[in-house]
């Protein structure tokens, strides 16, 4: 879709989830033929004309950057909703060079990152939300139905999006699952804005809208949201019900790529929970001893991690790179 349908379909739907009561204007209990605010109370607001915000909606008009400002202080959005706003903007102004982008790697510094929180559930997701590295409780945390080895393989990489809308295990996983997949969705839309010639992700948005009418649909609502921390209830197989504080965190000077680690309170039984699965995934002794050790394996503080691996990638000097 072209940056200018895109930016007016934005402006058009936030528009419509205001209501009159909401920005300080008089509602006089008319009645509209299509919910929300109309162009030029949204224009008024914004203290633009009204014909010029048609052909901005239109995809007709270039805004500058204060007159975004003041569009989107009108719509109310939020400091990530503005960013998109202007992502938009720009992707409008210029000519899309579409291009299929190569695998993405990991360094050997996020490795060492991911590997030095322990037992604590961790995983490494990439721009299009592949995993590109777990840890071994975070394999079983998220994703103990699959194979761990999964991340290794950039053409057959876990996909979080994907594993949230179309997996029955992980669907499952979160109690509040609509929630989950909100936040999901509100991410992978900012990161659409933000990389509107990435024809990976094009793809991948195709396929969800095509296989999920609810993926469909909060896709249609065009809301954004960093997936920054957020309090989930899952109900894992193993270790029943547990409550956790999901993390994303940017490794320096990389913002492609998050960290996720899966916190519980101190002292709850959801920490107890969380021992529990680490004891329960940890390698025994004889096997850690007698097992032959696979190129890629993360080491966690039993020994060397039976179900975890991250990918191995050629090093400045051409050698392979895990990190460990």
């Amino acid at each position: 879709m072209s940056g200018q349908r895109e930016l007016g379909n934005f402006l058009r739907t936030r528009r419509a989830q205001l209501r009159p009561e909401d920005v300080g204007l008089p509602d006089y209990g008319d009645r509209r033929r299509v919910p929300g605010l109309r162009r030029e109370e949204l224009a008024l607001l914004a203290g633009v004309s009204s014909s010029y915000y048609t052909r901005l909606e239109q995809g007709r008009s270039a805004p500058s950057p204060d007159v975004l400002d003041a569009i989107g202080r009108a719509l109310r959005l939020d400091q990530a909703e503005q960013r998109h706003l202007h992502d938009l903007a720009d992707r409008a102004k210029r000519r899309t060079v579409v291009h299929r982008p190569p695998a993405e790697q990991i360094d050997a510094a996020t490795l060492g990152l991911l590997e030095a929180v322990g037992d604590v559930p961790a995983l490494v997701s990439g721009r299009r939300s592949d995993v590109l590295a777990w840890n071994r409780t975070g394999h079983a945390l998220f994703a103990s139905h699959l194979d761990p080895a999964g991340p290794a393989d950039p053409g057959n990489r876990p996909n979080l999006a994907r594993l949230v809308f179309l997996d029955p295990h992980t669907r499952a996983l979160y109690a509040d699952w609509p929630g989950k997949a909100r936040a999901v969705v509100e991410n992978l839309r900012m990161t659409a804005g933000r990389h509107p010639d990435d024809t990976l992700l094009a793809s991948l948005v195709d396929e969800l809208t095509v296989r999920s009418p609810e993926f469909a649909a909060m896709w249609a609502d065009h809301r954004v949201s960093p997936c920054d921390s957020a309090v989930y209830e899952m109900r894992h197989p193993l270790v029943g019900s547990l409550t956790v504080r999901q993390h994303s965190l940017r490794p320096p000077q990389d913002e492609e790529r998050h960290i996720v680690l899966a916190i519980a309170e101190p002292g709850s039984p959801s920490q107890a929970a969380l021992r529990l699965l680490t004891r329960a995934t940890a390698p025994s002794p004889s096997a850690v001893k007698h097992r032959r050790r696979l190129p890629g394996a993360l080491d966690g503080p039993h020994g060397p991690a039976q179900g975890s691996y991250a990918p191995s990638w050629p090093g400045k000097h051409g050698r392979g790179c895990t990190g460990c």
